[in-house]
């Protein structure tokens, strides 16, 4: 094992040279890869490299079949980092209202992407009656630069002023379609009313209409959604292996769950809760009730999760089937170990506590590292490798 104090050594050093080079990551600069700490955890040592730094609050991360990665902003931007190099703002985004805890969120890639170039952005919008998520699709031209083709295929169906709790993650299914959250914008009893997008996870095909086989499609709700009685879900993903969805939503006080959104089951909120309102509170009638489901995993305290990611991948083995759930109030990355038979949690690791600030998406990129992003003016996009010699 590394003595610790030469990890505390280098991540003076990384920082010292992240302050150096962050006014130099600004207005589509080149952005080396400019810091690398060797971390331990329970199971194995990892290698954390920041690959780029300027960006504003980024919000979601995906891997394009070159390499390069694609990172929305919420302040509005859709920007490529490539090779350490972050780009100028991709043209041609939808209208975008980055107002409160809204603006340019998620961003997701068509299953044939790499023949159609398209890709699915979800966003805070502006109409006469206020603020409301939506989902755009969109193709990306062959060199990065622009959005053609822009859609924007579902708006929820009742905007307010209200200028929190969007959602929105967007895991795109085997078939195609999409799966997305809308949180219940600041107004609990949303999330029991069927009728209304808010509160939910939706599902659509990629044209925006209904599938057929979704549970309100022929009546007593709407349509689109798919599960009901949900806070705000920001993480959201498909275990490859399974086909199971999960999703990671913010409790209030208290109360953060990870649940397997099924077709027309209700998660309880805010009937049930493992939380408490901010005034301490009791919320509902209690953590269970008949006709509610119950989380898979819930903190309390809570960790304010973001993005999640199932890993499957070869870098890491000992991770294999575990959630990954990145973490904003602690600065964290969370991995819930899961039974491989039961896929229950049976046990949770804290990683990366603090050393980077809060962090807002997880995902895995091809080659089986973890990537992350910070939620800050000066956000990073992280790659998290196994240490060449790990010892297991």
């Amino acid at each position: 094992m590394p003595n610790a104090s030469r990890f505390q050594t280098s991540r003076r050093h990384s920082r010292h040279i992240l302050g150096l080079c962050t006014a130099l990551t600004l207005a589509g600069l080149v952005t080396p890869s400019i810091a690398r700490d060797t971390i331990p955890t329970q199971e194995v040592r990892v290698d954390v490299e920041v690959l780029a730094s300027g960006l504003d609050h980024p919000w979601g991360v995906e891997v394009l079949p070159d390499g390069a990665l694609i990172v929305t902003e919420r302040s509005g931007a859709l920007r490529l980092v490539r090779d350490g190099s972050v780009s100028r703002p991709v043209d041609g985004l939808p209208r975008i209202a980055a107002r409160g805890q809204g603006g340019l969120l998620d961003v997701a890639l068509a299953r044939d992407f790499a023949s159609s170039r398209t890709l699915y952005i979800s966003y805070s919008t502006d109409g006469p009656n206020g603020l409301g998520t939506a989902i755009a699709r969109a193709r990306l031209s062959e060199d990065g630069s622009a959005l053609s083709d822009v859609e924007e295929i579902f708006s929820m169906n009742r905007f307010t002023r209200v200028g929190r709790h969007f959602g929105s993650r967007i895991a795109v299914a085997e078939d195609g379609t999409l799966y997305f959250s809308i949180g219940d914008r600041g107004d609990a009893d949303r999330a029991q009313d069927l009728g209304d997008h808010a509160g939910s996870v939706l599902r659509i095909n990629p044209d925006g209409s209904a599938p057929e086989d979704n549970p309100f499609v022929d009546g007593g709700g709407a349509p689109e959604i798919w599960s009901a009685g949900h806070r705000n879900p920001q993480g959201m993903d498909f275990d490859p292996d399974t086909g199971v969805l999960y999703a990671v939503e913010h409790g209030a006080r208290g109360g953060d769950e990870v649940n397997r959104p099924q077709p027309g089951l209700n998660y309880g909120w805010p009937v049930i809760s493992y939380g408490r309102h901010y005034s301490g509170g009791e919320i509902g009638i209690g953590t269970a009730a008949e006709g509610y489901e119950q989380p898979i995993h819930y903190w309390d305290p809570s960790i304010a999760p973001g993005g999640m990611a199932v890993y499957r991948g070869e870098m890491f083995p000992e991770w294999d089937g575990d959630l990954l759930v990145a973490a904003l109030k602690y600065q964290l990355l969370v991995r819930l170990d899961l039974d491989a038979e039961t896929r229950e949690v049976i046990g949770e690791e804290r990683m990366l506590k603090g050393d980077y600030g809060r962090i807002r998406d997880v995902i895995v990129a091809p080659d089986g590292a973890v990537l992350m992003l910070t939620d800050a003016d000066n956000g990073m996009v992280l790659r998290m490798s196994r240490t060449p010699d790990a010892i297991d």
